[in-house]
């Protein structure tokens, strides 16, 4: 735990020093993983979901030699215009509220209802209607009471501190909290991993990804809150997630801090050979940042 919180450190440092505002800065510091999340959040539910589709999607607007379902096809150019959503939302300072979240699953679930669904009045972009099976057993808040559990989420998180680890727990708690609500009739693991990023990037701390091959402790994560209230299993499971999401940026600034410390390192033993002479203790930690 200890070396993840190092990397944290070091991610969550050079993340600040970029001193996002706009979408552009946004989109040029999160590129690479656009694609990545879009693959990984819509196959953990949907296991058709191919990152080579889902990148001729986002490159090209288009696949080629697609042998897939329409409903796949559908939810990838979806995630695409999700994603655009989401970027002009962060250029426009949307706060994270229930027009955005309501257009945000909107955008997501454009044309992937079943008949089901249909002819039980669901909609796109509208809190569900009747009540589905999310999980062992549960279906999440019932119909009626959806939008004061989504007010009383949303309202909760209107002021969070700055610090990063309590960023990184609110959107913990606000995802744990938004599948356990499960407000809409379809969409709603999607929807919540794209706006719980929204949370974090609105808040200067980094987006992740949360792999579909971990899907399993990820489900196992959200279930301890279900049934235990506890959110350490989830903020623990994002941790490792955000570590994994940015591993490579990680190993470069491991690599230039180890390269700083050599530098300062041979500095002090340069300063030593000039000036021989007995130190103290205290000096000898001093000139070679020792604890």
């Amino acid at each position: 735990m200890d070396n993840l919180k190092y990397k944290y450190k070091l991610l969550i440092n050079w993340w600040r020093s970029l001193n996002i505002t706009d979408d552009a800065a946004l989109a040029e510091a999160f590129n690479g993983h656009i694609i990545n999340f879009a693959y990984n959040s819509g196959n953990i539910e949907n296991p058709n979901v191919t990152y080579h589709d889902t990148r001729e999607v986002f490159e090209h607007d288009g696949v080629t030699s697609y042998t897939g379902d329409l409903r796949t096809l559908f939810e990838i150019r979806n995630a695409k215009v999700a994603m655009e959503y989401f970027f002009k939302a962060f250029r426009d300072n949307m706060p994270l509220d229930e027009t955005f979240i309501k257009e945000l699953q909107r955008r997501l679930t454009l044309n992937t209802y079943d008949e089901r669904r249909w002819q039980r009045g669901e909609r796109p972009g509208e809190y569900k209607k009747g009540d589905y099976v999310t999980g062992r057993n549960e279906t999440g808040a019932s119909a009626e009471d959806v939008p004061d559990e989504m007010h009383e989420l949303l309202e909760d998180l209107e002021i969070l501190p700055e610090e990063p680890e309590k960023v990184l727990t609110a959107a913990a708690f606000f995802h744990a909290k938004f599948e356990n609500i499960h407000p809409f009739a379809d969409g709603n693991g999607r929807t919540g991993r794209l706006a719980m990023n929204y949370l974090l990037a609105t808040h200067n701390h980094p987006p992740l990804v949360i792999h579909q091959e971990d899907r399993k402790a990820y489900f196992e994560a959200l279930e301890a809150w279900d049934t235990e209230q506890n959110l350490a299993a989830l903020k623990n499971f994002l941790l490792e997630q955000i570590i994994k999401t940015w591993a490579k940026r990680i190993a470069v600034l491991e690599k230039a801090e180890d390269e700083e410390d050599l530098k300062d390192f041979k500095q002090a033993m340069d300063e030593f050979k000039k000036n021989p002479k007995t130190y103290t203790h205290e000096e000898m930690k001093k000139m070679f940042d020792l604890e």
